[in-house]
């Protein structure tokens, strides 16, 4: 029941990708810009041919190699079962559906369309899709951390523990 929950909203998350990219080719490519929230953020059509922040734009092709490899360890991982704990579970499905929405871009226009674009401060173009990716990876960095530090206070009970048994038997 889980996979059909995950490959559903995996799907739905990049059909709402790939809908609002449609709907930017359409109205804003011929315009260019448009106010969004005024003062703070505007739709401006961008051809991203590279990856994050533009970097590596002469390797579209490597960049959806790679990408196919990365969702194939993503998918892997949210089908096997592998995942059980919820959070890195709804990290790897966001980052997953960010993925697809992107590599989409890349395999059928050879570009990704970014759109947002923020006017309180100088950042990159982005998507809904890399929207996803980071959210996604937020949330496994999250995840890790809390991870280490339970597994940290395990570690520090344990040694107690061990600390007052020794004691307990030297008394």
């Amino acid at each position: 029941m889980l996979q059909i929950i995950t490959a559903v909203s995996v799907a739905a998350l990049v059909a709402a990708d790939q809908l609002i990219k449609y709907f930017v080719l359409r109205f804003l490519e011929p315009v260019g810009s448009a106010p969004f929230i005024p003062y703070l953020v505007k739709l401006t059509y961008v051809e991203n041919t590279g990856a994050a922040f533009g970097s590596f734009s002469k390797y579209t092709a490597v960049l959806s190699v790679f990408t196919a490899i990365l969702l194939g360890v993503c998918l892997y991982f949210l089908f096997s079962g592998k995942i059980k704990k919820k959070l890195p579970y709804a990290a790897f499905l966001l980052i997953t559906a960010g993925g697809i929405g992107n590599l989409i871009d890349r395999v059928f226009r050879g570009f990704v369309i970014d759109y947002f674009d923020f006017m309180f401060m100088r950042f990159a173009v982005f998507n809904f899709a890399d929207s996803l990716v980071c959210v996604g990876a937020f949330l496994l960095i999250l995840h890790l951390i809390i991870e280490a530090v339970q597994e940290n206070r395990a570690e520090k009970a344990k040694k107690q523990a061990e600390t007052a048994e020794h004691t307990d038997e030297t008394d």
